[in-house]
């Protein structure tokens, strides 16, 4: 098996485990992430991003497939189910995922996935009302964004 394609197989088998340490072990320095929610994260922000996840994330599943690993790129596809803590509702996201290595490690992570559908199973009735609109998609960002602030903030190992 390609060594990029082990090294996502660790990444996902770290998330399923709670495993953040190992997670941002998989990461290069200078990585950078993107998803619809935490649209740029580089370094530290995205291992701290992950651990705040996990920490959260008491009832978290978490399964791949479809791994692929060539050249210096390699993607995944996972799915993850977890209670949204801040309205206690049930969500299955399904994300696709495209990365880039750079000496065994990842360098660039882009998960990508409905956003306006996780806001139906997230918020509900609310999500599903409005979380297509630019103005929601916004919210839920600039609410994430600052949840990851104050846990970095707590956290000097990401500072």
């Amino acid at each position: 098996m390609d060594t990029n394609a082990t090294t996502i197989e660790r990444f996902y088998e770290a998330l399923s485990r709670g495993d953040y340490s190992t997670m941002g072990a998989c990461y290069h320095p200078e990585v950078h992430f993107s998803d619809p929610v935490f649209e740029d994260l580089h370094g530290l922000e995205a291992s701290a991003m992950w651990h705040m996840l996990c920490e959260s994330g008491s009832d978290l599943n978490v399964t791949f497939d479809n791994v692929t690993g060539e050249g210096t790129t390699g993607g995944a596809h996972w799915e993850a189910r977890y209670t949204f803590s801040p309205t206690g509702r049930w969500v299955h996201n399904k994300i696709d995922a495209r990365f880039e290595f750079a000496d065994g490690l990842i360098t660039r992570h882009a998960d990508t996935f409905d956003l306006w559908k996780w806001t139906r199973m997230a918020l509900g009735t609310t999500g599903l009302l409005i979380g297509w609109t630019p103005s929601a998609k916004s919210k839920v960002r600039s609410t994430a964004q600052d949840r990851l602030a104050r846990f970095i903030g707590d956290h000097p190992e990401y500072q």
